[in-house]
């Protein structure tokens, strides 16, 4: 395992030149029609986590020793007022690197749901058209049940519930290689995210990365 850090940025026309910013290593994924240059391309399907599983199916071997997955704009996840900066970022990020923290989400609020992800606002009159998925739950238990194999939590807490987190190398391969292509394939299998499959993994990014080596199976179809 590299002892670096590094920052998996998943794009979508967003400007990301707040990146340099950083000082850390980084990498673009793009599905937008803008690359930058240097930017990975990638199909654009399956929201964030198909561009995060894509990169550790794809990096199993060779992740840094932390891991941040971010947004092509994350700053108004990590901040309450929604004016979060790089440097804020930065910090975050070398708090976890120096503290060799596992696993942390970055967003300034939690979420607690159920099995259908609610309270959700998904049936918003003023949210119709942003998802494909508009009007319908989040089917939260059943991409539990799908990822391990067993019952979901009563309620299900999500400490990463934007897609904005750090995660050790060590820690991600707690999971084998097959645990992250069957992630892979099902947020593939809903590429439109019309059954909201990419939004219940943003509900569950803890529970992927909690270490709990009792959840993998030995096959994942």
């Amino acid at each position: 395992m590299r002892d670096t850090v590094e920052v998996i940025i998943a794009r979508y026309r967003e400007d990301v030149s707040w990146a340099d910013e950083l000082g850390y290593d980084y990498v673009v994924y793009d599905k937008g029609d803008d690359a930058p240059t240097g930017a990975v391309p990638l199909p654009n399907i399956g929201r964030e986590a198909h561009t995060y599983f894509t990169h550790v199916v794809r990096e199993y071997d060779n992740l840094a020793r932390v891991n941040v997955f971010v947004q092509g704009d994350p700053f108004d996840h990590i901040d309450r007022t929604g004016r979060g900066t790089p440097a804020m970022l930065r910090s975050m990020i070398a708090d976890v690197a120096d503290g060799r923290v596992p696993f942390r989400g970055f967003a300034w609020f939690r979420l607690e749901c159920d099995a259908l992800g609610r309270p959700h606002d998904m049936r918003l009159e003023s949210n119709r058209g942003r998802w494909s998925g508009w009007g319908k739950d989040i089917p939260v238990g059943t991409v539990f049940t799908a990822l391990f194999a067993a019952a979901p939590p009563e309620r299900i807490v999500a400490r990463a519930p934007t897609g904005v987190f750090a995660v050790t190398g060590e820690r991600i391969r707690t999971r084998p290689r097959a645990f992250y292509e069957h992630a892979l394939r099902l947020a593939e299998r809903d590429p439109d995210d019309a059954n909201n499959t990419g939004h219940a993994i943003e509900r569950l990014w803890q529970y992927i990365f909690n270490g709990n080596t009792a959840w993998n199976r030995e096959r994942y179809d």
